[in-house]
């Protein structure tokens, strides 16, 4: 979601230890934690107020577009790059075969 690096959180860090200092910093970042933590609570509870005064059942609109995914671009050349045909659901998958031994000595 954020692409935030190392080098970014040192320079926050940074940053934070020289405006609070050394004795205020555990505290100040225990309170923007805390903040954060509401925020996403109350944004949480925003988006349920607006799926219900929509009438939208987010689980299932969550399912439908999870079922979307088998469209993606990579798991289509995938499919369609597959030597092996999968098997019918009515019968079970059979083991792969074993691998010939590798010889060295062969190449």
């Amino acid at each position: 979601m954020f692409d935030i690096g190392i080098g970014e959180i040192l320079i926050v860090a940074v940053i934070g230890l020289l405006v609070f200092g050394p004795e205020r910093l555990p505290r100040a970042a225990a309170d923007a934690a805390k903040w954060l933590k509401q925020i996403k609570a109350m944004a949480s509870g925003a988006r349920q107020d607006l799926a219900d005064s929509a009438g939208i059942d987010l689980s299932e609109t969550i399912d439908s577009v999870k079922s979307l995914q088998e469209f993606h671009p990579r798991r289509l050349a995938a499919n369609l790059l597959n030597d092996d045909p999968a098997p019918p659901a009515s019968t079970p998958a059979t083991p792969p075969a074993q691998r010939p031994a590798f010889d060295p000595d062969a190449t």
